[in-house]
């Protein structure tokens, strides 16, 4: 049997979604700069999807950039946001995606900022009290936090940390990759400045995404060489990743209801299974209601076998990850849980779920695990 629980990494492409796209892929090769009919035609299924994102998001179609993915969004939003607004101090977590956390990092190494870390407490949740220190004792300040971390699905309370962005006058990023197409975002009340999308994390294509930059912020190109994307970054679409990218996101948004609902059941199930049949499980971060619910990580008791445990689980046909995707052939352990203080001598791995998960891979991998730690029904 072959089983995929490391939906956080990557998910299947919907069906619907490659139906959309071979069209595009077979039939609509013009350059969407180019002022003739093919070109023409082109650019209206770029700026179709763009509003089809924006109406989904309640939000203006001037507001949505289109990138490669998560990762150059991310960098176009820190980059370029604390650059041309001329911003000098970044706040941050010690659990965010490597996207945001080296970037801001190398900014500081290279003296052009001042970073600082805003506490987190053994689940993951960021301390709003020490982030209001934070704003309130030092220069207006770039404001860096996920919405839900990709490795143990703590949520961050969005509304709020906004509101207290906007009373200190900070530019506020939320990496909202693992959340796109999973939560619904409401831009037009939401008080946020850049949010950021991979397509790949909602059943749609790799190698695209977009930034939201709100209306009220102006940066310039990250990156240069053509006016594309209203001459904020150059180079041709991915036309057909664009066209993939709005049709996922709308079937997302459709089905939002039921996914959800499917997917917390198989999360639940599992992680009852996994506590009542092997003795000494636990759960890193938030696994409440209140949670990414795509996300289960699981810290199993010591054995002696246990950095064996992803290779003797992928020889069961059941593909799970220790962490962060971007982080594979890493052998220095996952810095999110060092983060969250959780014991690093347990192994500990993530199980993320989504819409074509089914409780018989969920009854496969517990009875698995049984034997891998030689338990018993």
């Amino acid at each position: 049997m072959k089983v995929y629980l490391d939906n956080a990494a990557t998910t299947a492409i919907h069906p619907d979604v490659v139906e959309a796209m071979i069209p595009v892929l077979q039939n609509q090769f013009g350059n969407p700069s180019s002022i003739h009919a093919f070109g023409r035609e082109v650019r209206s299924l770029i700026e179709s999807s763009r509003k089809k994102v924006a109406t989904l998001l309640k939000t203006s179609p001037a507001e949505i950039f289109f990138t490669s993915g998560g990762t150059e969004a991310d960098n176009m939003a820190i980059r370029c946001g604390m650059h041309d607004l001329g911003l000098k101090h970044a706040i941050t977590t010690a659990l965010e995606h490597h996207a945001v956390l080296h970037t801001l990092e190398e900014l500081a190494h290279k003296g052009e900022i001042k970073l600082s870390l805003v506490n987190v407490d053994e689940q993951g949740h960021v301390d709003l009290n020490h982030l209001e220190d934070l704003l309130k004792n030092n220069d207006r300040s770039f404001v860096s936090l996920m919405h839900a971390n990709n490795e143990i699905g703590t949520l961050l309370p969005l509304q709020q940390v906004g509101e207290l962005c906007r009373k200190y006058d900070a530019i506020f990023h939320s990496d909202t990759v693992q959340t796109l197409g999973h939560f619904a975002h409401d831009l037009s009340t939401l008080p946020i400045d850049f949010i950021t999308c991979a397509a790949h994390k909602f059943h749609g294509p790799k190698g695209i995404g977009f930034l939201y930059i709100n209306n009220r912020v102006k940066i310039k190109p990250f990156i240069t060489g053509g006016a594309q994307e209203r001459n904020m970054r150059g180079g041709t679409e991915n036309v057909y990743g664009i066209v993939g990218l709005a049709k996922a996101l709308e079937i997302a948004y459709a089905d939002m209801e039921e996914d959800m609902a499917h997917v917390k059941g198989l999360k639940n199930y599992m992680a009852n299974r996994l506590v009542n049949e092997i003795e000494g499980v636990r759960f890193n971060g938030d696994i409440s209601e209140n949670s990414l619910y795509t996300v289960l990580n699981v810290s199993f008791p010591k054995i002696d076998s246990a950095e064996m445990l992803l290779f003797n689980l992928d020889i069961a046909g059941i593909a799970c990850s220790a962490g962060s995707a971007c982080s594979s052939g890493s052998n220095v352990g996952s810095h999110v849980l060092r983060g969250i203080n959780a014991d690093m001598s347990r192994p500990s791995i993530r199980f993320s779920f989504c819409r074509f998960t089914t409780k018989e891979e969920i009854d496969y991998t517990v009875e698995k695990l049984k034997e891998l730690f030689l338990v018993t029904a």
